[in-house]
Formats: structure tokens, sequence, C-alpha cells
């Protein structure tokens, strides 16, 4: 690769890490073809974006992030990264899931909002974060609840009233 095609593939990367919410580093040594490009579907299928690329690229795309630093254990050895720009759990959620049948897929470390996580955090932690719509689920189920217990409270006279008259009509057909 030429100089030129360097530069153009440094500042790819560089704005990937601008516009990501959340990037996972994994090691895919032992992998199989046909087990990475299942891996590359899901990712896809999940909006998360995956690229097998060279630590050195990397390193020179993070120079001016004061973060950079902390990935120097992390970029050895071969290196994929998987970015995920609106949900910041999506690509550690499916890396999660495939590693449930594939071991060798190993998690080397991830990067949210410049912090670096180990690979166990971003297993247990990041994966285990509500996703985007189950944040929003969560969220509409607590605007909901007050509504519900509004709407029972206006309903509950005239239950009350409906109920005496049955009981008055009981009382009179004795």
């Amino acid at each position: 690769m030429d100089r030129t095609g360097k530069s153009a593939v440094i500042g790819d990367i560089k704005g990937r890490f601008d516009k990501m919410t959340s990037a996972v580093f994994l090691d895919f040594k032992g992998m199989t073809v046909e087990q990475v490009s299942k891996l590359r579907v899901e990712f896809r299928k999940n909006g998360v974006e995956y690229r097998v690329l060279k630590n050195t690229l990397v390193k020179q795309a993070l120079a001016g992030k004061p973060w950079s630093k902390l990935l120097t254990d992390t970029l050895k050895g071969m290196t994929g990264v998987a970015w995920s720009y609106e949900d910041p759990s999506a690509a550690a959620k499916v890396v999660k899931a495939f590693r449930k049948d594939n071991e060798k897929l190993q998690i080397k470390a991830g990067l949210v909002e410049g912090q670096l996580l180990d690979g166990k955090a971003v297993e247990a932690q990041l994966a285990t974060m509500p996703g985007k719509n189950e944040l929003r689920a969560m969220l509409l189920a607590t605007l909901q609840a007050p509504l519900q217990s509004f709407v029972a409270l206006l309903q509950a006279p005239t239950q009350n009233l409906v109920y005496v008259l049955s009981a008055k009509e009981r009382d009179a057909s004795k």
C-alpha cells in the first residue's frame, strides 16, 4: 500500500472512531473463514460495522486522541474492530452471543466514550446493558404507569356505585 493509500485508510479509520458510540476489539485467531463470515453477517444484521485492521494504522489514526495510549497493549496480534454507531451495546451483544458457539473468538477490549474496558468487562457489563429499543420500552412503561393509575382512580367511584346498586338489587330481590 502506498503512502496516499495509507493516509486514506487512516482517515477512514479516524472517521469511524469519531462517529462511533462504542468499539470492540477482537482477536479472531484460530477461526475458520466460514465462522468469520457468519460473525460478519451477524454484525451487519445488528447495524455493527466490522473490519480487520493493521494495528499500526489504527495507532496512527488514533494518535491525537487522549485515550490512544490505553490501546497500546490491545493493538497487538490479529485485531478486528467492531464499531457500533447507534446502540453502544450492539457489538458486545453480538460477540457475546457468538462466543457461546465459538470460544476461539476472544475479546481484547472495548471502548465507550473514551473509557477502555477489558474483555471481561465488555462481556459482563457492556453486553448486558439494555439496548436502545429496550430503553425506549422501559421509558414508555414508566410514562404509562401514572396514567394507568389515574384512569383507575377516575373509574373507581363509578365502579363502586355499580357495586352498591347491584348489592341493593340483590337485597331487594330477597
